[in-house]
């Protein structure tokens, strides 16, 4: 691999042409920037901070709303024609592929989507958001109106040095396969989710 040739590329996709760039965690974790347009402001920028979800993003599954959610962020960063959509590589709320899917068994069984967590022994949320932050910086990016029902991912950016002027919320792909996982995420762990928009 060349340090010379940087990892940022142009990506044509279904909702506009972005800007793709990797960045490299210590962690051996490589995390993607996907921005459109001019990032300078002086507005706050509209950003999504998602978090991998293989199953949802990538095979369509129903249990989580993490595909519509990602989907709806890229369409609307693109309708806006400038913004950013970080991609971290922290599946099952950072618990990994592996406990994601015994977690899956477990709800299968009849437990929620935070006691199964528990159940293994890992915590309900054991995401971090530093690089997000420090991603967020390397892209001149200080001010954003964050895409999220998650009031834990808007306090550890603004904890990290990022203005949140904004949360918007973004509740989509409800359905009756994951409106159980969504009450749950609304009642015992915090999120921002009526429930009105509960089916």
């Amino acid at each position: 691999m060349s340090p010379d040739i940087p990892s940022e590329a142009t990506l044509p996709t279904r909702w506009g042409t972005f800007t793709i760039r990797v960045v490299h965690e210590a962690t051996g974790d490589d995390h993607v920037a996907l921005t459109m347009g001019d990032l300078a402001g002086p507005d706050p920028v509209l950003v999504r901070v998602h978090s991998e979800c293989l199953t949802g993003d990538a095979f369509g599954s129903l249990r989580c709303d993490c595909g519509p959610q990602l989907d709806a962020a890229l369409a609307a960063v693109a309708e806006r024609g400038w913004g950013c959509v970080l991609y971290l590589r922290q599946e099952g709320r950072g618990i990994g592929l592996h406990a994601k899917i015994q977690a899956y068994h477990l709800q299968d069984q009849g437990a929620d989507t935070l006691d199964a967590n528990l159940m293994l022994g890992l915590p309900a949320d054991g995401r971090d958001y530093t690089i997000a932050a420090e991603m967020l910086r390397s892209l001149g990016v200080g001010s954003v109106s964050l895409m999220t029902n998650n009031p834990d991912k808007v306090k550890q950016l603004r904890t990290y040095g990022i203005d949140v002027v904004e949360r918007v919320p973004i509740v989509v792909g409800v359905g009756e396969d994951n409106a159980g996982y969504l009450r749950t995420k609304a009642e015992r762990m915090g999120h921002r989710i009526n429930e009105g928009d509960l089916v």
